[in-house]
């Protein structure tokens, strides 16, 4: 595979996880009988969140993984940075569904997000001045 088909890879992953935290907060609000907002139910704001937290940080982390590929980062780097972020997501998503608190998923997850995007950005910037 090539850089390019590699990030495009990861843009249908993070799609897909959309969709299923998307999923996740309809069958919450169905379940709840919850038209707008959580309606004051902890395991619906608990799923709005895990939503809401990957759409703050993976468009701006794919925009960084697409650049690198167009700047010709190796396709095991774009597999790196993009696998270790899915990882940190899936479990930030599940830490923060399943248990009230900083359990070890949520932690782990924001830790490995964290990493992942700093990462990204030191590598978008050393093939810039390369």
């Amino acid at each position: 595979m090539t850089a390019i088909e590699v990030f495009g890879l990861y843009v249908g992953l993070f799609g897909l996880l959309f969709i299923i935290l998307k999923g996740n907060v309809g069958r919450l609000r169905v379940q709840k009988r919850v038209d707008l907002g959580d309606g004051g139910h902890d395991p619906v704001y608990r799923a709005i969140r895990a939503q809401g937290n990957a759409v703050e940080d993976v468009p701006i982390f794919l925009i960084g993984l697409g650049t690198l590929a167009l700047l010709g980062a190796s396709p095991l780097h774009i597999h790196i940075l993009g696998g270790a972020m899915l990882l940190g997501r899936v479990l930030h998503a599940a830490g923060i569904t399943q248990m009230p608190g900083l359990g070890w998923g949520r932690l782990v997850g924001t830790v490995l997000t964290v990493f992942t995007k700093l990462g990204t950005v030191g590598s978008v910037f050393w093939h810039v001045m390369a």
